[in-house]
């Protein structure tokens, strides 16, 4: 693509993603939008369901960027991820690892069967996921990691692991694909004969970017709900991820060419505020419940006013009961709408989509006006 702009790019990335890997929508947006904010991705599911496949493809699109992959074994040495000791430095009774080609110099990472690890390199991934440091004899030094990948078959059952998971910002659980035209596509999909690439400096524009979206006071205000409800749950996320979900909610804003966070970005917070996968329908219900409550509030109000259109026009003895039932159900549709339209400017004032509020009122203004005609 020369001559795209870097947000070109990404937007072509994505549909290429997305037109190979078969009900993965979800993930592929997550997967970019935590790239763009600098987070870190897990995805969990049984084997087969294309997890290292994704995470490999979408790490290679980084041109210029050193990547690192490694499948974690407990036998894996610390050599094997952070390079071996060096004997120059030995000779000069220095304890130091040549990390060329390694994973202390690598921008995008992608380490398979993550929980595998031991630890002799537990804490070694631990600080370079979470402080971006590697500490090599006795130098502390940066590293360049934007963003670690990591797949796995199962959660981690060892405490000392549950650190390593608390690390991944966005978590991902997969399965294989359900619906039969989907996987007959899955069959038939080949890999795009020309792959979209990102620079890093296309990559370092793309973040400065989604760093400048703008948070509206209304998302601060929904979150902080969020996380009231979740707590009533005993859904219960740090401090420190809230925060780091701001981040997010800016990198998927961007994504979609938006420049200013929208509600419709939270609900990319499905995955990133559960703990265990039971959890995950619950978060999703309640941020569901919390943007789009008022879509099934306003369809509860039109199913009602069709009941009281039904009770108006059914065979009555003479016209006078008709007559009176008529007006009965004139002045109860009459205060529906007054509720619709009152839920229709709350929506309108904090942004959320409006078209099926919309709908549901035309709807309910065409019952109230044969009602009336019919008096």
């Amino acid at each position: 693509m020369a001559g795209a702009t870097a947000s070109e790019k990404l937007a072509r990335i994505r549909e290429e993603l997305t037109q190979v890997f078969v009900e993965r929508g979800e993930l592929i947006d997550g997967a970019l939008s935590a790239l763009l904010a600098g987070q870190h991705v897990l995805i969990i599911g049984p084997p087969g369901t294309a997890k290292s496949m994704l995470a490999d493809e979408l790490c290679r699109r980084l041109d210029g960027a050193g990547y690192f992959q490694w499948l974690l074994t407990k036998f894996t040495t610390p050599e094997e991820l952070f390079g071996a000791v060096s004997l120059q430095a030995l000779e000069r009774d220095e304890y130091r690892r040549v990390t060329t080609h390694k994973l202390p110099e690598a921008h995008i990472a992608f380490l398979d069967e993550i929980f595998k690890a031991n630890s002799s390199i537990l804490n070694a991934i631990l600080t370079l996921m979470n402080e971006r440091r590697f500490h090599n004899g006795r130098e502390v030094t940066t590293v360049p990691l934007i963003t670690l990948f990591g797949a796995s078959n199962e959660l981690p059952e060892e405490d000392e692991l549950r650190a390593l998971y608390d690390r991944f910002l966005v978590r991902f659980v997969v399965g294989y694909i359900d619906e039969d035209f989907r996987f007959l596509k899955m069959l038939q999909a080949h890999p795009p004969e020309v792959r979209t690439g990102l620079s890093l400096d296309d990559l370092r524009s793309l973040q400065a970017s989604a760093h400048a979206v703008t948070i509206p006071a209304h998302i601060y205000r929904s979150l902080a709900n969020l996380r009231r409800q979740l707590g009533r749950k005993q859904i219960v996320a740090s401090d420190r991820r809230y925060r780091q979900c701001l981040g997010l909610l800016q990198a998927r804003a961007l994504l979609l060419g938006r420049r200013e966070v929208s509600e419709d970005d939270l609900f990319v917070l499905d995955h990133a505020l559960w703990r265990e996968p039971a959890e995950r329908n619950e978060v999703h219900a309640t941020i569901h419940e919390l943007l789009r409550g008022y879509e099934d509030e306003v369809k509860v109000l039109l199913y009602q006013s069709r009941e009281l259109r039904d009770y108006a026009y059914r065979q009555w003895e003479n016209n006078e009961l008709r007559s009176r039932a008529v007006v009965e159900a004139h002045t109860k549709i009459r205060n529906i709408l007054a509720k619709v339209a009152t839920i229709l400017d709350e929506a309108r004032a904090v942004g959320r989509p409006i078209a099926t509020v919309q709908a549901v009122k035309e709807e309910i203004e065409t019952i109230q006006q044969r009602m009336l005609e019919a008096l």
